[in-house]
């Protein structure tokens, strides 16, 4: 008899279990460092994170501009810089609420998965952190020697992009969202309607006004994981 697949448990990050955007944060970090020094790169990052805010971000505008600021370093230095973010930024925003619910579910036996918007290069330590082994993020297409185009491989996982991800992910392990006993999702963001409707139980975790406004009229548990 072919064992019943696990419950899944799916956290967005930026906003979810951070209470920053990881992307954006990075973007200043790289800043602080001197990596990009002129204010029109803050602006264009700011406006960005307003677009992304307002649910009309042009991921692969995004992309592009986010990843120039560093794709053309040495790989060496790239991972330093990396490095040096997790320890400085992410760490320090790390909240105990957002570690013990990722941990609940954990000792549940329920399957975790990260799913974010937000590159692959930035929130692979920190899944890490959480200690969460699969992360379903937007993948950054590379050249034939590895080095990072500032172009998307496949399918971002951004809106609708994050059923279409979860699903390849399910599909891989021979199952689907619709075969999980219970599935719940995390988010603070409305760009994660398409995955919420999509789970048995979307729960809005620190959300901004219009997910709180939407998680009322459906009856939505709200959460709060960050004062």
């Amino acid at each position: 008899m072919t064992a019943a697949p696990p419950s899944l448990a799916l956290f967005d990050l930026d906003g979810t279990l951070l209470p920053r955007d990881s992307d954006h944060a990075f973007g200043e970090f790289l800043v602080q460092r001197g990596w990009v020094s002129d204010d029109a790169f803050r602006r264009a990052n700011d406006r960005f994170y307003a677009d992304y805010l307002e649910g009309r971000l042009d991921m692969t505008a995004y992309v592009n501009f986010a990843t120039a600021a560093w794709r053309d370093r040495p790989e060496a230095e790239q991972q330093r810089v990396l490095v040096a973010f997790v320890d400085e930024v992410v760490r320090p925003m790390l909240h105990p609420a957002a570690l013990d619910l990722v941990e609940r579910h954990r000792a549940a036996g329920e399957r975790l998965a990260l799913v974010t918007a937000t590159n692959e290069f930035v929130t692979r330590p920190i899944a890490a952190l959480f200690g969460i082994d699969t992360l379903i993020a937007t993948e950054l297409a590379r050249d034939a020697a590895g080095r990072v185009t500032g172009r998307i491989a496949g399918t971002p996982s951004f809106r609708e992009g994050k059923i279409v991800r979860v699903e390849a992910w399910l599909a891989g392990l021979g199952t689907t969202l619709a075969d999980a006993p219970r599935s719940t999702f995390y988010s603070d963001s409305t760009n994660d309607l398409p995955l919420l409707e999509a789970v048995s139980h979307p729960v809005a975790t620190n959300p901004g006004a219009g997910l709180a406004r939407t998680a009322a009229e459906r009856g939505w548990p709200v959460i709060h994981l960050f004062t």
